[in-house]
């Protein structure tokens, strides 16, 4: 699994020879566990949202082979190699699985062909760029990145070399989802004029209290691009020795805006990628947005606490995203409405929930809308595998034919989800150019699209020195 596909052909060939290849390699090389059938992975990140939710999706994809595990944090490195190997042996597999602290030199192997980055919001952007520019195929968790700046940079940068792609908005996938807004494009309700969204919170708090940095943790690393604080568990992640506490619980990170937004993109890429979906928005914005938010102004976490923001579409439509409404999304239109959610679905064990009863997964004012039969020009939306949305990458990858998400449609939820924080933060109607993407006459507003970067770290610094 070490050789690259050119070299494994090239190098049995010439120690073989052509006729007496067939005698040697057993007959399972030459079917379906072929090395030229299985996608070579790299795990970038092996941490929560990587052991509960990427790496699972990874591992039972029979075309896929993750071979490397990177992570700043060496248990969690250690821990992953374990995990690998032990499902992998399992299955009658054997394969000697990469430990890296530092994922650049993984990005120099050749045998690795695509990278699933499961890493905090505010290390997205860079890893993804570099690499696309190392010639990897991408899986990145949502949501695509922490400003919009970025997002624009990634998507035209994953464009440009025409490499597969897919985000960590697993609602793509599913069924519900799609039916959703299939029937949403297709008229069922009449003409949308309200969209809205329904989003939780995270609380309040954390420990300032300096602590002394791990020695497992590559901290300067992990703090990348932001500005340079003391370390406490709170900022980071957990240390707690049980597995089960080190990776189920929602590390601090989530709810410090230096490195995540809040809920407003946390699961804000989710539902409002959904939104995009049924209205057909997918490749614009928001024309006008304003929006209100309690911040808190003690302890450590201090990303948006209750909210409310109202987004006008070019199309006459309302996006209205809340956190008293039920987690979901609701489309209202002329004709009726229609309702969807992941029902009990909990991509981990330690999502937050509203406390509220949950409605049916997939509802509507007319439930006979999900029967009427589709007619030959009505709009069908793109369908994953086995609504498998890993495998749905990994049969991009293969077939090279675009997946689920694409880059542009990944940047557009989250600068969807952008655009209404910086209303947030400044607490003031905006009016917004979704194609020259930029605030209208608001210079304040627009210096919110980017942010510095602390050297050596920053996509916009690479890019700036790899131009």
């Amino acid at each position: 699994m070490q050789l690259s596909r050119r070299q494994f052909m090239k190098s049995t060939l010439v120690t073989t020879g052509a006729l007496a290849f067939p005698n040697i390699i057993p007959a399972r090389v030459l079917g379906a566990d072929a090395p030229s059938k299985k996608v070579n992975i790299l795990q970038i990140g092996c941490g929560r949202i990587g052991r509960s939710m990427d790496m699972p999706g990874i591992l039972k994809q029979d075309a896929a082979r993750m071979i490397a595990v990177c992570d700043l944090d060496s248990i969690r490195v250690a821990d992953a190699k374990k995990c690998v190997e032990e499902f992998y042996a399992k299955k009658n597999i054997t394969i000697d699985v990469a430990t890296y602290g530092d994922y650049h030199e993984a990005l120099q192997r050749k045998d690795i062909d695509a990278v699933a980055i499961s890493t905090p919001d505010h290390w997205h952007a860079q890893p993804v760029i570099e690499a696309v520019l190392a010639g990897k195929d991408i899986y990145v968790q949502k949501p695509l990145t922490m400003t919009l700046v970025e997002g624009r940079a990634v998507s035209d940068i994953v464009r440009k070399n025409k490499r597969m792609f897919q985000i960590g908005s697993q609602q793509r996938s599913n069924l519900g989802f799609r039916m959703a807004c299939e029937a949403v494009r297709n008229g069922r309700i009449g003409k949308v004029h309200t969209v809205k969204v329904g989003l939780p919170t995270d609380p309040s708090g954390g420990s300032t209290a300096e602590m002394p940095v791990p020695s497992n943790l590559n901290y300067d690393m992990w703090l990348g691009p932001t500005p340079l604080k003391p370390y406490c568990e709170d900022r980071v992640h957990s240390q707690n020795a049980n597995p089960k506490k080190r990776y189920g619980d929602r590390p601090g990170w989530l709810r410090i805006d230096s490195y995540c937004l809040g809920m407003i993109t946390g699961w804000g890429a989710h539902h409002v990628d959904i939104a995009h979906w049924g209205m057909g928005t997918e490749m614009t914005g928001p024309i006008e947005v304003e929006g209100k938010a309690e911040f808190p102004t003690e302890g450590l976490w201090n990303v948006h606490g209750p909210y409310h923001v109202e987004a006008k579409y070019a199309n006459g439509a309302t996006l209205i995203i809340d956190n008293t409404f039920e987690v979901g999304v609701r489309f209202e239109g002329s004709d009726g409405w229609i309702f969807v959610t992941r029902g009990a679905e909990k991509v981990t064990a330690s999502d937050p929930s509203t406390g509220k009863k949950k409605k049916k997964a997939l509802d509507a004012s007319n439930p006979d809308i999900f029967k009427q039969p589709r007619g030959a020009k009505d709009i069908r939306l793109h369908a994953s595998p086995k609504n498998d949305h890993h495998l749905d990458w990994i049969t991009s990858i293969l077939t090279r034919k675009p997946g689920a998400t694409s880059p542009e449609q990944a940047h557009r939820s989250n600068s969807a989800c952008i655009v209404p924080w910086i209303a947030m933060k400044l607490g003031r109607k905006l009016k917004w150019d979704p194609k020259a993407e930029q605030f209208i006459g608001d210079d304040a507003a627009n210096a919110m699209l980017s942010r510095a970067e602390r050297a050596p770290y920053g996509a916009m610094s690479f890019l700036k020195k790899n131009a």
